[in-house]
């Protein structure tokens, strides 16, 4: 791993959505635009260092969907498919040639990047910097983690019987940020389109 301030990015895409239905929602069309192109357009203007971790059969709509955006991300497939979030980060960051890389779910479409270098910047000497939101909840798929750390975590975490991602952070040195100190950072950074329903009506408001 490199020790500059440089920051590495993964955007997770293996999952099967099954909430979505039969389709792919990493490649669905939001406006117009891929919803993977979206979050990969705004991680990379705080990341230089992009990664795709997503299955072998999602290689080739994925690759598509981000064919003319001049990035040029690596791709880092689940040896094992749809082991859930954790199993993603853990390959993800493995593949990242930065010491810290900021996490984002291909479902956030509208990351916001202010957030990440926050984050980013609160990472610093620690393992990692997590949101913890109001209602306790830790938004732990828009995140930045030092990357040999983290991916260390979830191997171990996927090993024992609690899978969960929260579970990988209890194994590091990780500081969590209030939403009351993210002042400046979009109120639709952390929202999830994970159904029809829910991108039908992000469609909506990006025409309003």
């Amino acid at each position: 791993m490199t020790t500059d301030r440089s920051l590495g990015g993964v955007v997770l895409a293996g999952g099967y959505s099954t909430r979505f239905g039969e389709a792919d929602k990493a490649v669905a069309d939001l406006a117009g635009t891929p919803m993977i192109r979206r979050a990969v357009d705004r991680l990379a203007t705080v990341a230089d260092d992009l990664v795709i971790n997503c299955r072998e059969d999602q290689l080739e709509a994925i690759r598509s969907a981000l064919a003319d955006s001049g990035l040029e991300p690596r791709y880092a497939t689940d040896p094992v498919p749809d082991r859930g979030p954790l199993a993603g980060i853990q390959v993800g960051l493995e593949a990242v040639d930065r010491e810290y890389a900021a996490v984002v779910a291909c479902d956030m479409p509208f990351v916001d990047p202010a957030l990440l270098e926050t984050l980013h910047e609160r990472a610093r000497g620690r393992d990692g910097a997590v949101v913890r939101l109001e209602d306790g909840w830790y938004q732990t798929t828009q995140a930045v983690y030092r990357a040999d750390a983290m991916a260390r975590a979830c191997a171990e975490t996927l090993e024992s019987d609690d899978k969960r991602i929260v579970a990988a952070l209890e194994r590091i040195d990780v500081v969590t940020v209030s939403e009351d100190d993210l002042e400046g950072v979009s109120e639709r950074t952390f929202e999830s389109i994970d159904t029809r329903e829910a991108l039908a009506d992000a469609e909506r408001r990006l025409g309003e």
